[in-house]
């Protein structure tokens, strides 16, 4: 089992920029893949980037150009750099690993950005 936590949402402006955190515990070996989901209201859930253990990422388009996903899978350990936040961006983030258990989903952060 691998247990994930989030920090680093709140209120930001439009423009402005956050840096959200997500830690993992327990079997952090078996972790094959980190990323971040986002839901928005009214939305589905969507993988917003991806952090694979030999380093690719990948990103949703809308958030090319201004998410940065970093982090170590093996440390149990993902970031997403959010710079040029738009309004649109406001939505419940959910960090993910996917594990040679299964995955694992943390609670989430909520990240707003007002006009």
């Amino acid at each position: 089992q691998v247990q994930l936590v989030e920090s680093g949402g709140g209120l930001v402006q439009a423009g402005g920029s956050l840096r959200l955190s997500c830690a993992a515990s327990g079997n952090v070996f078996s972790i094959n893949r980190m990323g971040w989901y986002r839901q928005g209201p009214g939305k589905q859930r969507e993988l917003v980037a991806a952090l694979g253990s030999s380093g690719t990422t990948n990103y949703v388009n809308s958030v090319k150009g201004r998410f940065t996903i970093s982090g170590d899978n093996a440390k149990g350990a993902v970031y997403l750099q959010m710079n040029s936040l738009k309004p649109e961006d406001t939505a419940v983030y959910y960090c993910n690993a996917d594990t040679t258990l299964g995955g694992a989903w943390g609670p989430g952060t909520l990240v707003t950005v007002s006009s």
